[in-house]
C-alpha cells in the first residue's frame, strides 16, 4: 500500500524534478533540432546528388556537337545510356554525356576504370550512386553499375546549313520518314566522308539523334550538322528558292543514279524509308526522282545504305567534272 502511494504521488507532484515516465530527462535538457532541411540540402541523398550532378554539367560539360545550334527542335528529354559495354562504347564514340552514375561498392573492371578516366578527360560529372538510384534512372535496365547521361541534342535550324563553311559545291541529305536512329547516325557518317554540309530530319515521325545515332556516326556527329524541320516540304521549297536542286531517291525513279547530270550543282538528296518510300508532297516537291540500279532479286537498299550509294556518286561525279 506504502508503495502504490508513493507512485501517486510522483505522478501528481508539481515539483521539477524526476518525473515517472520521462526517463530521467528534465524538460529544459529536451532541445528540436529545427526544421526537417530540404531533400537537396541532406548529404547523401538521390536529390543533393542530382542538384550537384547538375550543377558540374553547367561547369564541365560540352555542347552535344559543334557549330551553332538553334532552331524547332532544341529542347527534348535527356537519356540514359544503361551497361558497362554500351557506357564504354558510348564514351569510346564521343557520345556526348553530362554525368557517368557509378554504383558504390560495387566490383570494379578495366571497363568501368576506362569509362571513368574517359568521363574525367572530356569533363564529364562523375557521381556515386546506390544501386536503387541507378535502378530508378536507368527505369530498370540491367546497368551494371554503370549509367550515363546523355543530355538533349540541339538541332540547328534548316537555314544554318546553307551557311556551313565546307568547300566544294553544297550537299544536303534529307530523310523522310527514317525511323531507325542507326540509319540517321549511319546518314550521317556517310555526309561527313562524302564532304556533306548537313542533314534534315522533319521534327515528327522520324528518327531523333539519341545515344544510338551518335555511336553509329562513329564520331561523324561532333562534326556533321543535323537540322530539324517543322516541315520538311516546305524547307526543301526554301532550298529550291535558295538555289538548290532537290533530288529524291525512289525505286521508280525516272534516270538511274550514274546518270544524274545534275550532280555538279547545289543537291538536296532526299531519302525516304525503305517501306513507305517517299512521301506525296515530298516527291511532289524534287525536281528530279532518281533510282540506284539494284538485281531484280533485292527488293530495296535501307535508308544508310541508299545514302551512301548516292553521295559516292555524286562524289565520284563531280571530281571527274
Amino acid at each position: 500500500m506504502a508503495g502504490n502511494q508513493q507512485r501517486r504521488n510522483a505522478r501528481t507532484s508539481n515539483k521539477k524534478g524526476m518525473v515517472v515516465g520521462s526517463g530521467g530527462q528534465r524538460r529544459k535538457q529536451l532541445q528540436g533540432r529545427g526544421p526537417t532541411p530540404k531533400a537537396e540540402e541532406r548529404v547523401g541523398h538521390p536529390a543533393a546528388r542530382r542538384r550537384s550532378g547538375s550543377a558540374a554539367s553547367r561547369t564541365g560539360g560540352g555542347r552535344p556537337a559543334g557549330g551553332r545550334r538553334s532552331g524547332p527542335g532544341r529542347g527534348g528529354s535527356t537519356e540514359i545510356v544503361a551497361g558497362r559495354n554500351s557506357v564504354l562504347e558510348a564514351l569510346r564514340t564521343h557520345v556526348p554525356g553530362s554525368t557517368l552514375y557509378v554504383g558504390s561498392r560495387m566490383e570494379s573492371d578495366d571497363r568501368v576504370k576506362e569509362s571513368i578516366t574517359l568521363a574525367t578527360e572530356r569533363g564529364i560529372a562523375v557521381l556515386e550512386a546506390p544501386r536503387t538510384e541507378l535502378d530508378r534512372l536507368t527505369d530498370g535496365a540491367v546497368h551494371q553499375g554503370l549509367a550515363l547521361q546523355v543530355p538533349p541534342y540541339e538541332y540547328a535550324h534548316p537555314e544554318d546549313l546553307l551557311h556551313v563553311e565546307l568547300p566544294g559545291t553544297p550537299l544536303i541529305v534529307a530523310l523522310d520518314g527514317i525511323t531507325d536512329p542507326r540509319n540517321l547516325g549511319a546518314v550521317v557518317r556517310s555526309v561527313g566522308a562524302f564532304g556533306g554540309h548537313g542533314v534534315v530530319v522533319p521534327a515528327r515521325r522520324s528518327a531523333g539523334m539519341t545515344a544510338a545515332a551518335w555511336k553509329t556516326s562513329a564520331g561523324a556527329a561532333a562534326r556533321v550538322p543535323v537540322a530539324q524541320a517543322t516541315n520538311l516540304t516546305r524547307a526543301l521549297e526554301a532550298y529550291r528558292k535558295a538555289g538548290f536542286f532537290v533530288v529524291g531517291l525512289d525505286g521508280d525513279g525516272d534516270v538511274e543514279l550514274p546518270g544524274l547530270e545534275l550532280a555538279d550543282q547545289p543537291l538536296v538528296i532526299v531519302v525516304g524509308s525503305e517501306g513507305k518510300g517517299l512521301s506525296r508532297l515530298v516527291r511532289e516537291t524534287c525536281d528530279q526522282i532518281v533510282s540506284i540500279p539494284i538485281a531484280a532479286v533485292t527488293e530495296s537498299l535501307n535508308a544508310g545504305i541508299a545514302t551512301a550509294v548516292a553521295l559516292y556518286e555524286v562524289s565520284r561525279s563531280r571530281r571527274l567534272r
